[in-house]
């Protein structure tokens, strides 16, 4: 089956009701072919569009609004290799011109957009897989690996090796997803293998000061709303799609937050009231205790949905695919 790139139009409906949130389909403005599997893809601006392939390579496509069409704007080919073959690029990210890529061969590229050759590579980054990256600070970067580590690299330290490593105890499950609050840089959110959302601090210790039970099975992508962080969303191959409300009050903790209970049934829908930004981060994400927070949990998503492999979210949207080649766009968002 061929691989593509495509590009869509979505357009707001206008209703506030959640029965129409799934209303007006996404329109397919244009596509390209893409070699090999699309491991992850993020717009550099408004015009340009950079993939991770399976292949090893990463690309950046441009798109031309007057003609409605795709083309291959930069390519960089084996970014991610091993001795004998490619080694998938799993996951990027950019900020400004700038591309951090990582794969399965444990390497982290530093791309420019404009620019040919990379501005570093670490070879060696790690022994094990890298399944994401995202920026910390300008200069730093968090990536997350098979093993369950999540580290800091600062690009202006020469050498290979990581300036902090993070980790969970006991079983190295591996985390696949990170992000960064977008205010408070020092709170990050991971998921993984189990589904438990982990929250770190990592000004202090190597730990997590919080485990959510969440998922029932592997948290494929987490991510902090970007202008209302007391927001946070994630997805996973069972199919859910969660909506993570720390600015809400409710008068009884869903049972999945407490040790050994994951019952979705007993989501909470109370009244919202929304509170100080600090406040809520310091009773919520930075708890010790998950069933003293102040959480409201609802699923964006029916029942039944195939594995849900990936969501974004802007404004009072949320847009998610999964296995089944279905593309939900949720509106209306209530944060």
């Amino acid at each position: 089956q061929e691989n593509k790139v495509c590009l869509w139009a979505i357009q707001d409906t206008g209703s506030s009701g959640m029965d129409e949130q799934y209303e007006g389909d996404p329109q397919l403005l244009c596509e390209i072919k893409h070699d090999g599997d699309v491991m992850d893809l993020q717009f550099l601006d408004q015009e340009r569009i950079v993939t991770a392939s399976s292949t090893g390579s990463v690309n950046i496509f441009r798109h031309h609004q007057n003609s409605q069409t795709l083309s291959v704007h930069h390519h960089w080919d084996r970014a991610h290799y091993n001795s004998c073959d490619n080694a998938p690029c799993t996951g990027l990210v950019c900020n400004g011109s700038e591309i951090i890529t990582v794969g399965e061969d444990g390497r982290i590229n530093h791309f420019r957009a404009d620019q040919k050759d990379p501005v570093r590579t670490i070879d060696n980054a790690d022994s094990s897989t890298l399944h994401a990256v995202t920026f910390l600070r300008i200069n730093e970067i968090l990536t997350v690996n098979s093993i369950g580590q999540l580290k800091i690299w600062d690009f202006r330290q020469p050498g290979n090796e990581a300036s902090r490593i993070f980790s969970l105890t006991g079983d190295r499950v591996p985390l696949h997803c990170v992000d960064r609050h977008p205010n408070q840089q020092h709170i990050v959110a991971t998921g993984g293998q189990d589904g438990m959302l982990c929250i770190w601090d990592v000004r202090q210790g190597n730990m997590p000061v919080s485990l959510l039970e969440a998922h029932f099975t592997e948290m494929w992508e987490v991510h902090f709303h970007p202008s209302n962080p007391d927001h946070l969303f994630s997805c996973s191959e069972d199919g859910s799609v969660w909506h993570w409300n720390a600015s809400a009050t409710t008068t009884e903790i869903p049972s999945f937050l407490h040790p050994g209970g994951r019952n979705t049934s007993l989501m909470s829908r109370g009244t919202a009231v929304h509170t100080n930004l600090n406040q809520s981060l310091t009773s919520t994400w930075l708890t010790n205790d998950p069933t003293k927070a102040r959480l409201e949990i609802n699923s964006l998503l029916p029942d039944q949905t195939m594995s849900v492999n990936s969501l974004d979210v802007l404004g009072q949207y949320l847009i998610c695919g999964t296995d089944g080649e279905a593309v939900y766009v949720t509106t209306h968002l209530p944060v």
